[in-house]
């Protein structure tokens, strides 16, 4: 593990700081109880970290003044479920992109088959972009929101929220953002940006553990419960709490969780996050020159740095993407994703679905220039078998 060459940080981020490590551990030997259930010093200062985790992310996201509506989940993909389905309503129609995880697609498509609602997916541009005004011409009288890609996890380009956002506010449309690749890798401000829900998980750019996400909605909009259970609050009502947090939150939290996450937050801000971005993308000009000094490579929507994540999608001629990466790894100990990546549609737009899609390296905080020239040199030593 310690040569291990680590490019599938989309996936997740890998390794994470120290400092997540040692506060998860140190957390959970000394605060492992449940908060806000009991009024003894040790589940007070629990629900204490939970609170100051759940400010620290309105804040990061410009949220609202409200942090209990920052609520957490298992992940990004539990929170997408609870938002979509909870806003969601018969006779709805959905805008999404074809840039989309299947994490926005399986719920949206499964919504769709039962008959409560029609959904159009936008195309992206060859620069792999979505242009505002397609989103402005698909916005129809029943049309409740607009769910977003903020970033690919395919090939790492970053949406016009904003512009998109803008046309949402004035036409009435409520605007759904996934941030699971843009959440501590980019800038984001919910209020300026005019997102109504924007989902977050904590083990990618936040560098917190697997099994934490979450979303904040802003004050206005109104989510329906979709799941019911304990709060440890009002345990006499028979109904499930309307308010925030417990309006999404049942059951126990996920605590050394959200301890890791709390750390893995605090890293990103002490580094700074346009500190960290650029290094990153840095390194991702330096791995795509490289590679495509092979005449065999093909990169995918990789025309500029500029609205871009350190994600690195490529194929090389003459071989199966999956195959590449089993080379990569046997031969030269260089972890990447290969295939689909979760995103069908994104390769069926690229033409790259046939081929069983493509190779995608992704680079994280802990990637160094040693790392890129290795894989560089990997990737031409497989181009060359060919030739």
């Amino acid at each position: 593990m310690s040569k291990l060459i680590y490019l599938d940080n989309s996936a997740t981020s890998f390794p994470k700081p120290d400092v997540v490590y040692d506060f998860m551990h140190s957390f959970y030997k000394k605060h492992g109880v449940n908060p806000g259930r009991s009024g003894f010093d040790a589940a007070l200062e629990t629900e204490e970290v939970v609170s100051n985790t759940r400010k620290m992310l309105t804040n990061l996201f410009n949220g609202g003044s409200d942090h209990n509506r920052l609520t957490f989940s298992y992940n990004a993909t539990d929170s997408l479920n609870l938002i979509l389905q909870g806003l969601a309503e018969k006779g709805d129609h959905v805008i999404t992109t074809m840039l989309e995880h299947n994490s926005v697609l399986r719920p949206l498509y499964h919504m769709e088959m039962d008959g409560r609602i029609e959904v159009t997916y936008l195309p992206f541009d060859e620069s792999g972009y979505v242009h505002p005004d397609d989103v402005r011409k698909a916005i129809r009288k029943n049309t409740k929101m607009v769910v977003l890609n903020h970033c690919s996890n395919v090939i790492g380009t970053i949406q016009p929220v904003a512009e998109i956002g803008k046309i949402c506010r004035e036409s009435g449309v409520l605007l759904v953002v996934d941030g699971s690749q843009s959440a501590g890798a980019v800038r984001v401000d919910m209020q300026a940006m005019n997102i109504d829900a924007f989902i977050f998980t904590g083990h990618k750019c936040l560098m917190g553990p697997t099994g934490i996400g979450g979303s904040y909605v802003r004050e206005g909009v109104t989510v329906r419960h979709t799941r019911y259970g304990g709060t440890g609050v009002r345990s006499a009502h028979p109904t499930h709490l309307d308010e925030y947090p417990y309006r999404l939150e049942t059951g126990t939290l996920n605590l050394v969780g959200v301890a890791g996450l709390h750390a893995g937050v605090k890293w990103v801000q002490e580094q700074g996050i346009d500190n960290l971005h650029k290094k990153e993308m840095d390194l991702w000009a330096k791995l795509k020159e490289g590679i495509e000094k092979n005449e065999t490579v093909t990169t995918y929507c990789a025309n500029s740095a500029a609205n871009h994540n350190p994600v690195l999608s490529f194929n090389i001629k003459g071989f199966e993407a999956g195959d590449v990466g089993t080379m990569l790894d046997v031969d030269y100990n260089i972890a990447c994703r290969t295939g689909l990546q979760c995103a069908p549609l994104v390769h069926r737009h690229m033409g790259t679905e046939s081929i069983h899609g493509t190779v995608r390296f992704s680079i994280g905080p802990f990637t160094t220039h040693e790392h890129v020239e290795a894989a560089i040199e990997a990737v031409a030593d497989i181009a060359g078998i060919r030739n």
